[in-house]
């Protein structure tokens, strides 16, 4: 979601959701990555096809500390 990139505003995962069952193929998530929250919400969506994200701002701005960010990432669902 390009409106959000850099922003911190917070994911737009159900939409990103959304594209990836209407296409079929994994997508990234990107723009708007603003706290762990964000990592969580996408994770909801991994069943739908959202086969990540990227976290740029928040990880430069400290909002997002990687370890934690991919330990989040790493869960598996159960």
């Amino acid at each position: 979601d390009i409106s959000r990139d850099g922003m911190l505003s917070g994911v737009n995962a159900e939409a990103t959701a959304a594209l990836a069952r209407a296409c079929g193929v994994p997508i990234i998530a990107s723009g708007g990555v603003a706290s762990l929250d964000d990592i969580r919400n996408v994770k909801k969506y991994e069943k739908d096809g959202i086969a990540g994200c990227i976290i740029g701002k928040a990880i430069y701005t400290g909002a997002v500390n990687l370890p934690d960010a991919l330990k989040i990432a790493a869960t598996k669902e159960e």
